[in-house]
């Protein structure tokens, strides 16, 4: 009886997360996923097709990745989307984007940035952000739809979290998770590092910003895009350090941490916080992927995956996607073992 509860509970988890049990792809996909179909590809004046700080999830068999949107100071875009209706390689179909919320404008962007995509029920919440390079002056936005792949469905729900000036962080590079009995937000990029904060309801953040992570090189504190989940007795952050965005001499590489709680503290393998730049490199430049980095995590068919873009040296630089098994060794570390 006690196996049969694990089992029935093992499969409401993953049907909570809105992801297939068998169906395709089921126990297939390993390693350094072969990955197809419109993955990222730039041609000046002929295709504009962004993987940008890429979120994944699924939804009733079919899985997504929402990016960063179009760069187009004139005509700003929102974040785009693509689908696959089978494996996490793909074959991916480029759906568009999202349209621009007008209260974005506000906060002089050339684009969405980095989203993240969680779902509550039958809910799904989108969260990007609205800046541009080199200033705080930044929003988290929220939407929300019961339906992801239809485009038109999310309904805009205006900015959720603020900052300029005055603060000490950046609100940009959102992350929602529940750890069971409460929702938080982590966010934040350069400044003074990685943040969190507790939510009242998914669009109200409340309570003390608590110090996550920073870059030991502090300032500029080069650290963005956390990404926090259980395995196991542990909680992990990933986040990425150093630069992104400068095509194949960018240095992005994606850092790890653990805490056996959901707030932390966050210890490197060698116990140092990563409060106090402290951080293990999981994955950094290989091969052809050059600037490895702004990692989003999905748990399926009984595996954990991580997606992250990359710039391909093979063609001149171009930003693609990379879905990768994410390894555990014998410490209970991630790990990525094909090139």
């Amino acid at each position: 009886m006690f196996a049969l509860k694990a089992v029935a509970a093992a499969l409401l988890s993953l049907t909570m997360l809105g992801t297939p049990v068998g169906g395709p792809g089921s126990g297939q996909e390993r390693g350094k996923l072969p990955m197809t179909g419109a993955i990222g590809d730039f041609v000046p004046g002929v295709i504009d097709d962004p993987v940008h700080d890429p979120t994944v999830f699924a939804d009733r068999g079919t899985y997504y990745v929402f990016s960063t949107g179009v760069l187009n100071p004139a005509d700003p875009g929102g974040i785009f989307a693509r689908r696959s209706r089978g494996k996490l390689a793909g074959p991916w179909e480029s759906l568009g984007a999202i349209a621009l919320p007008g209260w974005t404008r506000a906060y002089g962007v050339s684009h969405l940035w980095a989203p993240h995509v969680v779902q509550r029920g039958s809910w799904f919440y989108l969260y990007y952000a609205a800046s541009s390079f080199g200033t705080n002056t930044s929003a988290i936005g929220a939407a929300r739809t019961r339906t992801p792949g239809i485009l038109s469905s999310w309904h805009d729900l205006g900015p959720i979290l603020t900052s300029d000036g005055s603060k000490n962080y950046n609100a940009i590079d959102p992350m929602v998770f529940n750890d069971g009995r409460q929702w938080w937000i982590t966010f934040g990029s350069f400044w003074d590092g990685i943040k969190m904060q507790r939510l009242k309801d998914m669009t109200t953040p409340y309570g003390p910003v608590l110090d996550v992570a920073r870059h030991p090189q502090n300032p500029p504190d080069p650290i963005e895009n956390p990404q926090i989940f259980q395995h196991g007795r542990y909680w992990y952050l990933l986040a990425s350090w150093d630069f992104c965005c400068q095509g194949v001499n960018s240095t992005y590489k994606t850092v790890a941490g653990r805490a056996t709680r959901p707030d932390g503290p966050y210890l490197d393998r060698d116990g140092k916080p990563l409060a106090r730049g402290g951080g293990t490199i999981v994955l950094a430049s290989r091969g052809n992927q050059i600037g490895t980095g702004a990692p989003d995590v999905i748990f399926t068919h009984g595996r954990w995956y991580m997606v992250h873009h990359y710039y391909d040296a093979n063609a001149g630089g171009v930003i693609r996607m990379q879905i990768r098994e994410i390894e555990w060794d014998r410490a209970g570390w991630p790990r990525f073992s094909e090139n």
